[in-house]
């Protein structure tokens, strides 16, 4: 069930490795598009699935120190606010708030990021 006001339930605890990511569908945010969701340092965030420079999934890129890299073309985004952090992308993702709460990854899509 979508419900922007409580979230989307996407995960367990240790459904994600640390450093992976994983991509929830659409049809599960509620928000018409894909969103990814990060596990680095112990820490879980989500940004939009599409990276902003290309069409490619960044829950396929890797993961590390607090930024995503883009699969397609290495464009590095920051974990916590979406932002790009060197060429070729120039544009923001959205983040989202995350939750861990009972064992479960909640995500709250269209809410920014908390922090």
């Amino acid at each position: 069930m979508s419900d922007t006001t409580t979230g989307v339930q996407v995960a367990s605890v240790g459904d994600i490795e640390d450093g992976e990511g994983l991509r929830v569908p659409a049809a599960a945010t509620g928000l018409g598009a894909d969103i990814a969701v990060f596990h680095d340092g112990g820490a879980y965030y989500a940004l939009d699935d599409t990276c902003s420079h290309g069409q490619a999934s960044l829950a396929e890129g890797w993961v590390e120190n607090g930024e995503v890299e883009c699969p397609l073309h290495a464009a590095r985004f920051c974990l916590k606010s979406g932002e790009p952090q060197c060429m070729p992308a120039t544009l923001p993702v959205a983040a989202h708030r995350v939750e861990v709460r009972d064992g479960a990854i909640w995500v709250y899509p269209g809410q920014g990021a908390a922090g």
